[in-house]
């Protein structure tokens, strides 16, 4: 299947997936999780006409011949009560501070940087019109209007809102369970000193940190050996949670067991392969919730709930990698509660040319560096897909089209950045 067909095969079922729970946490422990209820204003936003500047009240009309001098009266700073603000009469300005409420009888304020102070007058050297510097009393919400609504993943700015509106706790999704499968007799523990031709478990930590920062909570199995018995007990296992990724043998190896046993296990395939590289033997699919090796099972969930989605990653760990970025992200998206969001891309200038080969779309580990609007990117050197150390130097994967087996220094390439 192309790169593009996966995807939004991918991007269909989760958005179709349905988050397992909701629970009611204290607000500053709600970053990162998706909101399950919408948040309305209390009150309006602001509650009265707000002076967005430091500088004078006034009435526009009054500075229609320049240079101005009006009288000054009181001070206006935020937070003053009610009957600290003097009303403005003719031929008066009132200086006032940003955030303070703007007094009745004036319509404007006139930035400090063009007036004066003389005493009890204030010159004033440039004109406004109405409305200018003030912000309206509900101009950002008025009472009653959603200010967030469910399926947001709440962030500062989320937490913020929330925090104007005065809400203490919000109701929010339930993390999604993904279990990490990692399988192959040549994986060892990260904690055992491997033999002379094996490897530690890498996959299954950047799997957990992954899942982490896409939102979910990461349910670690044991290693599963390239034997079909036990790799089914332990896939039977992992899908008891919401969301199941099995790292290695999804290719076509004499010991590649994954796809048989879930063959086994009734699972339906939506794609055995993408067109891409590194990762393209990443399967997708799922499984009846009643009929993992448990035929007589008598508590079914509702139909539309009666499955359990699973992802077949590349052993390699820089296509593991890359696979999760590009498939795995939005089916947890979607089992948090969020519609999920397609896949951008940014584009920057090539420092250095690249050569490969037509067929594949390739995501290739890069640096993109630079300061400010001059960003330009840069392979970094690497062999091939399980070459850790090159992924661990990359922040961001240039993306090569199926179709360009050169790409000039110099030239806009496509990026994918996290």
């Amino acid at each position: 299947m192309s790169f593009e067909d996966a995807r939004h095969t991918v991007e269909e079922h989760a958005a179709r997936a349905r988050a397992q729970g909701k629970e009611l946490v204290d607000l500053l422990d709600c970053a990162g999780l998706v909101l399950a209820e919408t948040v309305v204003a209390d009150r309006n936003f602001p509650p009265f006409p707000r002076a967005a500047r430091d500088g004078y009240a006034v009435r526009a009309t009054e500075l229609a011949s320049l240079p101005a001098r009006l009288a000054v009266v009181g001070e206006i700073k935020a937070g003053a009560p009610p009957e600290a603000i003097p009303a403005l009469q003719s031929g008066e300005a009132a200086p006032i501070m940003t955030g303070a409420p703007v007094p009745n009888g004036a319509d404007a304020v006139v930035m400090v940087e063009y007036t004066s102070r003389h005493g009890d007058t204030v010159e004033i050297t440039k004109g406004v019109s109405p409305g200018e510097n003030v912000v309206p009393a509900g101009a950002e919400a008025r009472r009653g209007d959603r200010l967030l609504a469910p399926g947001v993943r709440l962030d500062h700015a989320g937490i913020a809102v929330a925090a104007s509106a005065g809400r203490t706790h919000l109701l929010v999704h339930r993390k999604p369970q993904i279990a990490v499968l990692a399988t192959g007799d040549e994986i060892v523990d990260i904690d055992v000193l491997p033999g002379p031709n094996q490897i530690r478990n890498s996959n299954t930590y950047s799997l957990a940190t992954q899942i982490r920062e896409a939102g979910g909570e990461p349910v670690l199995l044991p290693i599963a050996p390239d034997e079909p018995q036990r790799l089914r007990e332990l896939i039977i296992d992992g899908l008891e949670s919401d969301l199941l990724l099995l790292a290695g043998g999804v290719s076509a190896g004499k010991y590649d067991f994954v796809e048989q046993v879930l063959g086994e296990l009734d699972g339906e395939f939506f794609f055995t392969g993408a067109q891409i590289q590194p990762g393209r033997p990443i399967v997708f699919g799922r499984v009846q919730y009643g009929t993992r090796g448990d035929k007589t099972s008598d508590q079914r969930p509702s139909p539309d709930q009666d499955f359990r989605y699973f992802f077949g990653l590349p052993g390699n760990p820089v296509s593991t990698m890359v696979t999760f970025e590009l498939f795995v992200w939005p089916m947890i998206e979607g089992l948090s509660g969020m519609t999920p969001r397609k896949l951008a891309f940014l584009h920057a200038r090539l420092k250095s040319e690249i050569k490969t080969r037509t067929g594949l779309k390739r995501f290739l580990p890069a640096v993109l560096s630079g300061e400010f609007e001059h960003a330009e990117v840069e392979l970094v050197r690497w062999q091939g897909s399980g070459d850790i150390a090159a992924a661990a130097r990359a922040n961001c994967y240039v993306v090569i089209p199926p179709d360009r087996d050169r790409i000039a220094a110099g030239e806009w390439v496509t990026m994918l950045v996290r």
